[in-house]
């Protein structure tokens, strides 16, 4: 029994780990040169499945992400550049079709976002930091000294030593 149990989770291990590298490319879209499919492929990558939205057309099984695919290999075969497949589907689909948007004034903010929040929470972190520490150094300067007293019993206590407590 305990030998059963392990064979099936390693079969859900191995199949947890194979199923993200499989991808949806059918051997219907491959491309008899392999210069070509790895171009596509490379450009499939790139591109934004419009149903899926977060995975590549390389990786997803819908229907346009397909079609997208289909599209990629027709604009090779006819001698576009990467760019032109690019910019034909950009042109078709708009910006979002880019997994990574390109870096244009109208994307400026996409991309500026991250450092500028990066930037603002580490100088209000710093700013925090400093203001703490002021605080600190001017609650340290209004310490009134120990009165002759209070020193003379300090004293007698820190001779005594840890054992003891007054």
């Amino acid at each position: 029994m305990r030998k059963l149990a392990t064979i099936i989770c390693l079969a859900i291990t191995m199949l947890a780990v194979a199923i993200p590298l499989a991808h949806a490319v059918q051997p219907d879209e491959v491309m008899t040169d392999p210069a070509q499919e790895a171009r596509a492929r490379e450009l499939s990558r790139e591109l934004r499945c419009m149903v899926c939205q977060n995975q590549s057309i390389d990786d997803s099984d819908a229907t346009l992400a397909k079609d997208l695919r289909l599209l990629v290999r027709e604009r090779i075969a006819a001698g576009d550049s990467n760019n032109q497949v690019l910019d034909y589907l950009v042109a078709r689909y708009g910006e979002f079709v880019l997994l990574k948007p390109r870096f244009e004034s109208h994307t400026l903010v996409l991309w500026l976002v991250t450092p500028l929040v990066l930037f603002g929470g580490g100088l209000a972190l710093w700013l925090h930091v400093r203001r703490r520490a002021r605080g600190a150094a001017r609650e340290l300067e209004t310490t009134q000294p120990l009165s002759a007293e209070e020193q003379a019993r300090l004293d007698r206590l820190m001779a005594e030593g840890p054992d003891r407590s007054a």
